[in-house]
C-alpha cells in the first residue's frame, strides 16, 4: 500500500492497528513540532499501545520507530532542562532518579520483587540476571544501553517464586528512563 507509515504483515498474520499507528504517529508529530513542553512526551511514548490486527504493520518496525521518538523527546527535554539548569543539575536530577532503583537492586537475588497475582510471571534468576548488570553499570559504569535493557526477555514462570511481571516492567521502564537521560 503506498503511503503507509510502515510495511505490513500478510493478510493471515497479525500486526499493529494501521490506523492506530498513523493517528498516533501523526498526532506526536504534530505535538514535536510545536513549542516545547506539549502534552506528549517520553513517557507518553513508552506507554502506548496498539491493537493486534491481521494485515497490521510490522510490530518491529514500529516498537524502533516508537523507540526513536521516546529518545527525541528525551534528548528535548534535556537539552531545554540543561538550558535552564545546566549539565551539572540534569546529572544530579538523573543521579536522584538512579538512587530510586537502589532500594530493589539492593534486595537479595530471589527476593527483589513479589510474586506474580495472576499466577504466572517472570522467571528470577533472568530478572536478577540484568539487575546485576544495571548494578554493574552504576557502580563501576560497566557498559549497559537502554535498548539492551527495552529488549530483554524473561523465561515465564508459574507459583510464587516467580517475579510479578508489572512490577519489573515499570522497574525497568524507570531504568531505561534513567539511562535514555545519560545516553
Amino acid at each position: 500500500m503506498s503511503g503507509a507509515m510502515f510495511r505490513t504483515v500478510s493478510r493471515l498474520r497479525r500486526g499493529y492497528d494501521r490506523e492506530e499507528v498513523d493517528e498516533f504517529f501523526a498526532h506526536a508529530r504534530q505535538l514535536y513540532e510545536k513549542a516545547p513542553g506539549e502534552a506528549l512526551n517520553a513517557m507518553d511514548v513508552r506507554r502506548v499501545g496498539f491493537g493486534l490486527v491481521r494485515g497490521g504493520y510490522i510490530t518491529s518496525a514500529v516498537d524502533a520507530a516508537l523507540d526513536r521518538l521516546e529518545q527525541a523527546f528525551i534528548a528535548r527535554a534535556r537539552a531545554e532542562f540543561v538550558g535552564r539548569h545546566g549539565q551539572k543539575a540534569w546529572m544530579n536530577r538523573l543521579g536522584e532518579r538512579a538512587s530510586t532503583l537502589y532500594g530493589r537492586l539492593g534486595r537479595p537475588e530471589g527476593d527483589r520483587f513479589a510474586p506474580p497475582r495472576r499466577g504466572h510471571g517472570y522467571e528470577p534468576a533472568d530478572v536478577d540476571a540484568l539487575c546485576r548488570r544495571l548494578v554493574a553499570y552504576f557502580d563501576n559504569g560497566v557498559p549497559l544501553t537502554a535498548a539492551e535493557v527495552r529488549v530483554a526477555t524473561f523465561r515465564a514462570r508459574r507459583g510464587k517464586n516467580a517475579y510479578d511481571e508489572d512490577s519489573v516492567d515499570a522497574f525497568l521502564a524507570r531504568a531505561v528512563d534513567v539511562l535514555l537521560g545519560v545516553e
